[in-house]
Protein backbone atom coordinates (compact mmCIF):
# COMPACT_ATOMS: atom_id res chain seq x y z
CA UNK A 1 0.00 0.00 0.00
CA UNK A 2 2.83 2.35 0.87
CA UNK A 3 4.49 1.65 -2.49
CA UNK A 4 1.26 2.42 -4.31
CA UNK A 5 0.94 5.78 -2.51
CA UNK A 6 4.53 6.65 -3.38
CA UNK A 7 3.85 5.81 -7.02
CA UNK A 8 0.84 8.16 -7.13
CA UNK A 9 2.86 11.01 -5.59
CA UNK A 10 5.62 10.59 -8.18
CA UNK A 11 3.06 10.76 -11.03
CA UNK A 12 1.60 13.98 -9.61
CA UNK A 13 5.02 15.66 -9.42
CA UNK A 14 5.82 14.70 -13.02
CA UNK A 15 2.49 16.12 -14.20
CA UNK A 16 3.11 19.39 -12.35
CA UNK A 17 6.55 19.79 -13.92
CA UNK A 18 5.14 19.18 -17.38
CA UNK A 19 2.47 21.84 -16.91
CA UNK A 20 5.07 24.43 -15.85
CA UNK A 21 7.08 23.76 -19.01
CA UNK A 22 4.10 24.11 -21.31
CA UNK A 23 3.06 27.33 -19.55
CA UNK A 24 6.30 29.21 -20.59
CA UNK A 25 5.46 31.51 -23.62
CA UNK A 26 7.36 30.74 -26.76
CA UNK A 27 9.52 33.58 -28.24
CA UNK A 28 7.79 35.45 -31.09
CA UNK A 29 9.75 36.33 -34.23
CA UNK A 30 8.96 37.43 -37.76
CA UNK A 31 9.30 34.79 -40.50
CA UNK A 32 11.91 37.03 -42.14
CA UNK A 33 13.78 37.35 -38.88
CA UNK A 34 12.62 40.97 -38.31
CA UNK A 35 10.98 41.43 -34.95
CA UNK A 36 10.65 45.25 -35.06
CA UNK A 37 6.96 45.30 -36.02
CA UNK A 38 6.16 42.89 -33.21
CA UNK A 39 8.19 44.98 -30.78
CA UNK A 40 6.36 48.12 -31.96
CA UNK A 41 3.00 46.43 -31.51
CA UNK A 42 4.03 45.27 -28.09
CA UNK A 43 5.16 48.82 -27.29
CA UNK A 44 1.80 50.27 -28.38
CA UNK A 45 0.01 47.67 -26.29
CA UNK A 46 2.07 48.55 -23.26
CA UNK A 47 1.74 52.40 -23.60
CA UNK A 48 -0.69 54.20 -21.36
CA UNK A 49 -3.68 56.21 -22.59
CA UNK A 50 -1.81 59.47 -22.01
CA UNK A 51 1.16 58.27 -24.01
CA UNK A 52 -1.08 57.25 -26.88
CA UNK A 53 -2.75 60.64 -26.95
CA UNK A 54 0.64 62.38 -26.92
CA UNK A 55 1.81 60.26 -29.83
CA UNK A 56 -1.31 61.05 -31.87
CA UNK A 57 -0.98 64.75 -31.10
CA UNK A 58 2.66 64.76 -32.19
CA UNK A 59 1.75 63.08 -35.49
CA UNK A 60 -1.00 65.60 -36.12
CA UNK A 61 1.32 68.54 -35.45
CA UNK A 62 3.91 67.13 -37.84
CA UNK A 63 1.31 66.79 -40.61
CA UNK A 64 0.06 70.32 -39.98
CA UNK A 65 3.58 71.71 -40.25
CA UNK A 66 4.10 69.95 -43.57
CA UNK A 67 0.79 71.27 -44.91
CA UNK A 68 1.60 74.82 -43.75
CA UNK A 69 4.96 74.66 -45.50
CA UNK A 70 3.27 73.57 -48.72
CA UNK A 71 0.73 76.40 -48.40
CA UNK A 72 3.52 78.94 -47.83
CA UNK A 73 5.37 77.69 -50.92
CA UNK A 74 2.21 77.87 -53.03
CA UNK A 75 1.45 81.38 -51.74
CA UNK A 76 4.94 82.54 -52.70
CA UNK A 77 4.57 81.13 -56.21
CA UNK A 78 1.15 82.78 -56.61
CA UNK A 79 2.57 86.15 -55.53
CA UNK A 80 5.42 85.83 -58.03
CA UNK A 81 2.97 84.96 -60.81
CA UNK A 82 0.71 87.87 -59.86
CA UNK A 83 3.65 90.27 -59.93
CA UNK A 84 4.73 89.02 -63.36
CA UNK A 85 1.16 89.34 -64.65
CA UNK A 86 0.88 92.91 -63.41
CA UNK A 87 4.22 93.80 -65.02
CA UNK A 88 3.17 92.26 -68.33
CA UNK A 89 -0.14 94.12 -68.18
CA UNK A 90 1.65 97.42 -67.52
CA UNK A 91 4.11 96.84 -70.37
CA UNK A 92 1.22 96.03 -72.71
CA UNK A 93 -0.61 99.22 -71.76
CA UNK A 94 2.52 101.27 -72.34
CA UNK A 95 3.06 99.67 -75.74
CA UNK A 96 -0.54 100.28 -76.78
CA UNK A 97 -0.28 103.90 -75.63
CA UNK A 98 2.87 104.46 -77.67
CA UNK A 99 1.26 102.89 -80.73
CA UNK A 100 -1.83 105.05 -80.28
CA UNK A 101 0.28 108.21 -80.15
CA UNK A 102 2.20 107.08 -83.22
CA UNK A 103 -0.96 106.42 -85.23
CA UNK A 104 -2.47 109.77 -84.27
CA UNK A 105 0.64 111.62 -85.38
CA UNK A 106 0.83 109.65 -88.61
CA UNK A 107 -2.81 110.41 -89.41
CA UNK A 108 -2.13 114.11 -88.94
CA UNK A 109 0.98 113.94 -91.12
CA UNK A 110 -0.75 112.03 -93.89
CA UNK A 111 -3.56 114.58 -93.94
CA UNK A 112 -1.09 117.44 -94.15
CA UNK A 113 0.84 115.86 -97.00
CA UNK A 114 -2.29 114.99 -98.94
CA UNK A 115 -3.94 118.41 -98.44
CA UNK A 116 -1.04 120.68 -99.43
CA UNK A 117 0.15 121.06 -103.03
CA UNK A 118 3.85 121.04 -103.79
CA UNK A 119 4.00 124.81 -104.37
CA UNK A 120 2.50 125.58 -100.97
CA UNK A 121 4.88 123.23 -99.21
CA UNK A 122 7.78 124.90 -101.01
CA UNK A 123 6.67 128.34 -99.85
CA UNK A 124 6.24 127.32 -96.23
CA UNK A 125 9.63 125.62 -96.05
CA UNK A 126 11.72 128.08 -97.95
CA UNK A 127 13.38 129.24 -94.72
CA UNK A 128 14.06 125.71 -93.47
CA UNK A 129 17.34 123.87 -93.79
CA UNK A 130 17.87 122.21 -97.14
CA UNK A 131 16.20 122.72 -100.48
CA UNK A 132 12.87 121.29 -101.53
CA UNK A 133 12.90 118.95 -104.47
CA UNK A 134 9.88 118.57 -106.70
CA UNK A 135 11.13 115.15 -107.73
CA UNK A 136 8.13 112.83 -107.74
CA UNK A 137 10.36 109.96 -106.66
CA UNK A 138 11.21 111.83 -103.45
CA UNK A 139 7.56 112.38 -102.56
CA UNK A 140 6.71 108.78 -103.41
CA UNK A 141 9.57 107.43 -101.30
CA UNK A 142 8.47 109.52 -98.34
CA UNK A 143 4.80 108.54 -98.71
CA UNK A 144 5.71 104.86 -99.05
CA UNK A 145 7.68 105.02 -95.81
CA UNK A 146 4.70 106.57 -94.06
CA UNK A 147 2.32 103.96 -95.51
CA UNK A 148 4.50 101.16 -94.14
CA UNK A 149 3.45 102.33 -90.69
CA UNK A 150 -0.06 103.60 -91.25
CA UNK A 151 -1.35 100.92 -93.62
CA UNK A 152 0.91 97.90 -93.22
CA UNK A 153 2.15 98.45 -89.65
CA UNK A 154 5.52 97.22 -90.77
CA UNK A 155 7.64 99.11 -88.24
CA UNK A 156 10.93 97.42 -89.07
CA UNK A 157 10.34 98.04 -92.77
CA UNK A 158 9.42 101.67 -92.07
CA UNK A 159 12.68 102.24 -90.18
CA UNK A 160 14.67 100.94 -93.15
CA UNK A 161 12.57 103.01 -95.55
CA UNK A 162 13.12 106.25 -93.65
CA UNK A 163 16.82 105.54 -93.29
CA UNK A 164 17.06 104.97 -97.03
CA UNK A 165 15.06 108.15 -97.65
CA UNK A 166 17.53 110.17 -95.58
CA UNK A 167 20.43 108.75 -97.58
CA UNK A 168 18.76 109.38 -100.93
CA UNK A 169 17.36 112.84 -100.13
CA UNK A 170 19.48 114.44 -97.36
CA UNK A 171 18.33 117.97 -98.27
CA UNK A 172 14.64 117.17 -98.59
CA UNK A 173 12.08 119.44 -97.00
CA UNK A 174 10.68 116.26 -95.48
CA UNK A 175 13.96 115.67 -93.63
CA UNK A 176 12.79 116.94 -90.21
CA UNK A 177 9.61 114.87 -90.47
CA UNK A 178 11.61 111.81 -91.48
CA UNK A 179 13.84 112.29 -88.42
CA UNK A 180 10.75 112.71 -86.26
CA UNK A 181 9.05 109.51 -87.43
CA UNK A 182 12.24 107.57 -87.04
CA UNK A 183 12.40 108.90 -83.49
CA UNK A 184 8.81 107.78 -82.90
CA UNK A 185 9.56 104.31 -84.21
CA UNK A 186 12.70 103.99 -82.09
CA UNK A 187 10.80 105.32 -79.08
CA UNK A 188 8.08 102.69 -79.51
CA UNK A 189 10.76 99.97 -79.70
CA UNK A 190 12.52 101.42 -76.60
CA UNK A 191 15.69 102.06 -78.58
CA UNK A 192 16.26 105.27 -76.64
CA UNK A 193 19.75 106.12 -77.92
CA UNK A 194 18.60 106.07 -81.54
CA UNK A 195 15.40 107.92 -80.61
CA UNK A 196 17.37 110.72 -78.92
CA UNK A 197 19.53 111.20 -82.02
CA UNK A 198 16.49 111.41 -84.27
CA UNK A 199 14.54 113.83 -82.07
CA UNK A 200 17.64 115.96 -81.53
CA UNK A 201 18.00 116.20 -85.31
CA UNK A 202 14.44 117.54 -85.49
CA UNK A 203 15.22 120.19 -82.86
CA UNK A 204 18.01 121.43 -85.16
CA UNK A 205 15.30 122.64 -87.58
CA UNK A 206 13.99 125.87 -85.93
CA UNK A 207 11.07 126.21 -88.36
CA UNK A 208 9.92 122.60 -88.23
CA UNK A 209 6.35 122.06 -87.06
CA UNK A 210 7.58 118.91 -85.30
CA UNK A 211 10.21 120.64 -83.18
CA UNK A 212 7.96 121.16 -80.14
CA UNK A 213 6.78 117.55 -80.25
CA UNK A 214 10.39 116.37 -80.55
CA UNK A 215 11.33 118.32 -77.40
CA UNK A 216 8.45 116.69 -75.53
CA UNK A 217 9.65 113.27 -76.66
CA UNK A 218 13.18 114.05 -75.49
CA UNK A 219 11.67 114.88 -72.11
CA UNK A 220 9.73 111.61 -72.13
CA UNK A 221 12.90 109.62 -72.86
CA UNK A 222 14.77 111.38 -70.04
CA UNK A 223 11.90 110.67 -67.68
CA UNK A 224 11.77 107.03 -68.72
CA UNK A 225 15.48 106.75 -67.91
CA UNK A 226 15.01 108.28 -64.44
CA UNK A 227 16.57 111.64 -65.37
CA UNK A 228 13.79 113.86 -64.01
CA UNK A 229 15.95 117.00 -63.98
CA UNK A 230 16.75 116.79 -67.70
CA UNK A 231 13.15 115.88 -68.50
CA UNK A 232 11.90 119.00 -66.71
CA UNK A 233 14.32 121.15 -68.73
CA UNK A 234 12.93 119.82 -72.02
CA UNK A 235 9.33 120.27 -70.89
CA UNK A 236 10.02 123.81 -69.67
CA UNK A 237 11.68 124.68 -72.98
CA UNK A 238 8.51 123.68 -74.80
CA UNK A 239 6.38 125.75 -72.43
CA UNK A 240 8.63 128.80 -72.88
CA UNK A 241 9.05 128.60 -76.67
CA UNK A 242 5.60 127.33 -77.68
CA UNK A 243 3.15 128.98 -75.29
CA UNK A 244 -0.51 128.00 -75.56
CA UNK A 245 0.30 125.21 -78.01
CA UNK A 246 -0.91 121.62 -77.68
CA UNK A 247 2.70 120.55 -77.08
CA UNK A 248 3.06 123.12 -74.27
CA UNK A 249 -0.09 121.85 -72.58
CA UNK A 250 1.25 118.30 -72.85
CA UNK A 251 4.56 119.43 -71.33
CA UNK A 252 2.73 121.09 -68.45
CA UNK A 253 0.94 117.81 -67.71
CA UNK A 254 4.24 115.93 -67.77
CA UNK A 255 5.81 118.30 -65.22
CA UNK A 256 2.98 117.84 -62.69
Amino acid sequence: MFSNLKHVIMLMLLASAANSVFAVPAPVSDVSGNSSSVSSSASFENETEVQRLERLLENRNRVQLQMQQQLDDMSLEINELRGQLEKNSYDMQQMLERQRELFVELDKLRGQVAAKPVAEVTKETSTAKGKFSSNIDEQTAYQNAVDLILKKRDYAGAIKAFQQFQQDYPNSTFAPNAHYWLGQLYFAKKQDKEAVKSFAAVVAYPKSNKRADALVKLGDISKRNDNSLQATKYYQQVIDEYKNSASAKLAEERIK
